[in-house]
């Protein structure tokens, strides 16, 4: 099975030679594709020789291409031939398994697939490799990867995971270090399980692979009010010791390698009250979907948003209970501005970050307040398909609910 075609750039390549929608892309150059990666591997050629199958009959359409021309198309899914590859770990505080019943589909799928880490940048386990798999990583240079490590530890990484067939991780980042992979690595940190001296043995053998292993995020456990896996999250007191311990490699790392290396979530800072570090901090790495340095990025266009918001007449800013403060502070001299801190009711008090708020959190508790003019929804809420929260929601349909209008900062009009 090849790939649907869902879309097809304007005057592009692939307009040229009279691809369109509904297509199934076959193979490029007598090479079936499996997958976009395959597409853009194949379709770095000059001549090109595509078989498609348009209304159950197949064709051959044949095109030569220009300097650093991409084919301009875009397909219904990323992956063809097969489906997601799945996690086949156990962690305790997956957040998919924290999941309340009834929501879509997609957000129970535990996806481990290296293919979605190099198109998209989510993290892998490297539990589910095959060798042909290590072999295509090499041969396509799939750069970056995004490896979730949690403790370098093979004893202990086998029992987070709860996995024992979880290879030594270290030996596999020295493999896709080897081929001249970059990767960039995770800690999700659970009190009692991974942190205090792990951590520290974690971080130390991570950076004698650097600057192959190019980042290393340390994040806090996130735990719905659904979690059974018997975890708890950070205490201040405990939240203060990564804190001290993670600067404290930072501090060393920076003379030694040049980079901080070692990297702080946001969520650590703004438990603390300490200041969140300028961009300049994270140097040049974009971590954001990890939650690290969201926070720098935001305060550092902090003009251009005032003057976006003070546009708008009396509104209304909606953030999570983790950023409220911070966002009052803000905008405590903009005129007719006010922040509504929602409570994650849906997963529960623990979870504060706005990208996780749903939709019906916001239409409950903003009845009753004074609405102003517009309310402006974090962004973060709508990563759903085609920009819904994670119960469905659309902003069309916030707005009808709260019976003012709604504005999504960035969403297109």
């Amino acid at each position: 099975m090849g790939g649907i075609i869902s879309s097809v750039a304007p005057g592009s390549l692939a307009e040229r030679i009279g691809l369109r929608p509904g297509d199934e892309l076959l193979a490029i150059n007598d090479q079936p594709v499996r997958d976009v990666i395959d597409v853009r591997f194949a379709a770095a050629e000059e001549v090109l020789i595509l078989q498609i199958r348009r209304d159950g009959e197949e064709r051959t359409l044949r095109a030569r291409r220009r300097y650093d021309e991409p084919l301009g198309l875009e397909f219904e899914r990323p992956t063809f031939d097969t489906d997601i590859r799945r996690c086949n770990n156990r962690c305790a505080f997956c957040f998919v398994a924290q999941m309340p019943p009834g929501l879509r589909r997609s957000l129970y799928v535990k996806d481990d697939d290296y293919r979605y880490s190099f198109l998209f940048g989510n993290y892998i386990t490297l539990t589910n490799l095959t060798e042909e798999d290590w072999e295509r990583i090499e041969e396509q240079h799939l750069s970056p990867l995004y490896v979730s490590v949690h403790a370098t530890d093979p004893d202990l990484r086998r029992r987070v995971f709860r996995n024992p067939r979880a290879g030594d991780v270290m030996a596999q980042l020295r493999r896709l270090v080897e081929m001249g992979i970059e990767v960039h690595t995770q800690i999700v940190l659970v009190p009692g399980l991974n942190d205090g001296p792990h951590l520290d043995r974690s971080i130390a053998d991570l950076a004698t692979l650097y600057p192959g292993v190019r980042s290393v995020s340390v994040v806090p456990v996130g735990l719905t009010k659904y979690h059974r896996g018997g975890f708890r999250v950070h205490t201040l007191e405990e939240a203060r010791w990564v804190f001290e311990q993670v600067t404290a490699w930072q501090d060393q790392f920076r003379p030694q390698l040049g980079v901080g290396f070692v990297y702080l979530s946001d969520e650590w800072y703004l438990r603390l009250g300490e200041p969140v570090p300028p961009v300049e901090a994270y140097d040049g790495l974009d971590l954001t979907e990890n939650g690290v340095g969201m926070v720098a990025r935001f305060l550092s266009g902090v003009a251009e948003f005032r003057t976006e918001i003070s546009g708008k007449g009396s509104v209304v800013l909606v953030t999570g209970t983790l950023f409220a403060p911070v966002l009052r502070q803000m905008v405590a001299e903009v005129p007719g501005v006010g922040v509504v801190a929602v409570e994650n009711r849906f997963f529960g008090e623990t979870v504060t970050v706005a990208g996780l708020l749903t939709g019906r959190d916001v239409v409950d508790q903003l009845r009753g307040h004074d609405l102003g003019e517009a309310v402006l929804l974090p962004p973060a809420m709508f990563g759903g398909p085609e920009g819904q929260t994670l119960d469905e929601m659309w902003p069309e349909g916030i707005e009808e609910a709260l019976g003012r209008r709604v504005v999504v900062p960035g969403a297109s009009a």
